[in-house]
């Protein structure tokens, strides 16, 4: 792959990373939540969405659900249902009790911080649409493809958990430090109301 293409790529999706999205808010979230290393388990199952993605472009996929106006509703009411559910869920733990110095938050499993993760990549529709009509500006026909895709996954990846920990990390060092003055409380449900916004976004949403 051109040194110049792949460097233009990386310039373009790491503009597209730091833009607060769906996979901002599940990082950030998760961090004020349960702590880093739960909110990395979801940043791992939001990358294991670029793999559904980038095979998607891979086998033309992409191109059949840019065009299939049933297959993009479908997922585009999937994905707001999502997330408007764990917007409210986010919210509705804020007001019950607050744990106390002796009591430990309870972080959910491994596996389904990773699922969470997944869940959110996958169900966003404008993520797929933009992937398609994305990465073919980056691809040389006269290269090999799958290297060309492997290469640009790679970059992608990187990006992705690089901007993605340091939002997870700046949210966690804002959250402990105003743990006490119960501001933490507030950012939460800040966090939730910005996931139930991108989900209205997405119901009212209209394929380009």
């Amino acid at each position: 792959m051109n040194s110049h293409v792949l460097l233009l790529y990386l310039a373009t999706w790491t503009l597209v990373a730091i833009s607060p999205g769906p996979a901002v808010m599940c990082a950030m979230t998760l961090a004020t939540r349960y702590g880093f290393r739960q909110a990395l388990m979801g940043i791992a199952g939001i990358q294991l969405g670029h793999f559904f993605f980038f095979g998607c472009v891979a086998s033309g996929l992409a191109a059949l659900l840019a065009t299939a106006s049933v297959a993009f509703l479908v997922i585009r009411i999937l994905g707001a249902l999502y997330l408007l559910y764990l917007g409210v869920r986010i919210i509705a733990a804020t007001i019950r009790p607050r744990p106390t110095a002796t009591t430990a938050v309870l972080a959910p499993g491994g596996r389904s911080l990773l699922l969470q993760g997944l869940a959110i990549q996958v169900t966003n529709p404008k993520a797929l649409l933009f992937m398609s009509a994305l990465l073919p500006q980056f691809i040389q026909p006269d290269h090999a493809l799958l290297p060309q895709l492997v290469v640009l996954l790679v970059v992608t990846i990187a990006v992705d958990v690089l901007v993605l920990s340091s939002y997870a990390y700046f949210a966690l060092r804002g959250a402990q430090s105003l743990r006490d003055s119960g501001v933490t409380v507030w950012l939460e449900r800040a966090f939730g109301a910005a996931l139930i916004a991108f989900g209205l976004k997405l119901f009212s949403a209209t394929r380009q």
